[in-house]
């Protein structure tokens, strides 16, 4: 019964099977085509501050990122584009509104990916020029839809930006696009609540084979944002529908990055990676719980990304002694809170020795990660 019970719910887990898409190629990272699904994360640092964008793409890179879109709204900005991306240990975006020149000079800047809409760049001539420029190099197209920037007809044809106008114009942007024999292509129409975002992307994948990038446009600040995005791209990717993604915070990128991890790990799209145990704190923690595991788990993020392969323990850090324990029992490798101090477990047993003080918490675990994975 337990094992029926277990096969169940991993059929459950896994969601329903992925949509068919074509595949495109984001600077070796590909998109669609039953391509493992893909997270992504936008750059908001000055478009002309090489430094300050370069750390962003780093750090973005670090916590799991395989794509990083950078805005490009001058000429200096696509200049200061292609010092990033010759430093750049991921495939980047340039994001572009407007100027169908600021896509080809992003293009000679080494752009892997444009993310635009055709029409709103001016004219047949402008969108050629683009899907030459683009065709050429082999690089890709996203059309971008949002709920706060739809064409003013279909705003008076749908009495607003519903699921329905939004699939319209991005597949009327498509049309453009195909128009010059251009069909590497990726598709968003992303709104700023999930309802409208559900139907939105129910609706395209119905009409288009093209591969979807999924996210809820303006999500909000880190809890809001976090929540609503959660619910859309888990939903949609548990439908079988999407082929990358990005949760848009009002946040740093890094933290994008993190929850769209775990939304894939969430939904079995991704190994489970790194997990900590812990609990909500009470009137009973006499430690910085919350600091000691946030360390912990961000540690833990490091070690697995160093040691690729490594089967990671399950680690526990607990406040008190009322649960403590017992977790630590359930856990390989456990840190249990008591006045100012932690005590390490190992297999359900306590170490002997001196306690752990709070802040070499996350650094002692890792050492008990090493030693238990052999690394």
């Amino acid at each position: 019964m337990n094992r029926e019970l277990s096969e169940m719910e991993e059929s459950s887990f896994h969601g329903a099977k992925r949509r068919e898409t074509r595949r495109v190629d984001v600077g070796g990272v590909a998109v669609g085509g039953g391509a493992p699904v893909s997270v992504q994360t936008m750059a908001n640092a000055d478009p002309h501050d090489r430094e300050a964008l370069l750390a962003q793409v780093r750090q973005s890179a670090a916590a799991g990122a395989d794509i990083v879109r950078l805005t490009v709204p001058d000429e200096e900005a696509a200049r200061v584009f292609g010092l990033v991306r010759k430093d750049s240990p991921v495939p980047l975006v340039a994001d572009i509104h407007f100027d169908w020149r600021l896509a080809v000079a992003a293009l000679e800047n080494g752009a892997d990916a444009l993310r635009l809409n055709p029409g709103n760049i001016g004219g047949a001539e402008n969108v050629r020029a683009v899907a030459r420029a683009a065709s050429a190099r082999g690089v890709p197209i996203r059309i971008g839809v949002n709920g706060g920037s739809l064409e003013k007809d279909l705003m008076e044809k749908y009495g607003g930006a519903s699921a329905p106008a939004l699939v319209e114009s991005a597949l009327r942007h498509a049309a453009l696009l195909e128009a010059e024999d251009f069909r590497d292509i990726v598709i968003s129409v992303k709104a700023s609540d999930v309802p409208r975002t559900l139907a939105a992307y129910r609706l395209l994948s119905s009409k288009t084979a093209y591969p979807l990038h999924v996210g809820v446009t303006e999500a909000g600040t880190l809890i809001p944002g976090l929540v609503r995005s959660a619910y859309a791209i888990g939903t949609l990717l548990a439908e079988g529908i999407g082929d990358t993604i990005r949760v848009s915070l009002t946040d740093l990128p890094s933290r994008e990055v993190k929850a769209g991890l775990e939304i894939l790990r969430a939904t079995g799209l991704r190994g489970p990676g790194p997990s900590v145990t812990s609990c909500p704190t009470c009137g009973r923690t006499k430690v910085d719980l919350v600091k000691a595991a946030t360390e912990t788990e961000e540690a833990l993020e490091a070690f697995a990304r160093e040691n690729p392969g490594v089967s990671l323990p399950r680690v526990a850090v607990m406040g008190c002694v009322v649960n403590g324990p017992g977790e630590a029992k359930h856990a390989d490798i456990a840190l249990c809170g008591g006045a100012g101090f932690f005590r390490a477990f190992v297999r359900g047993e306590m170490i002997p020795g001196d306690p752990v003080p709070p802040e070499r918490a996350a650094e002692e675990v890792v050492r008990l990660v090493r030693e238990f994975a052999g690394v």
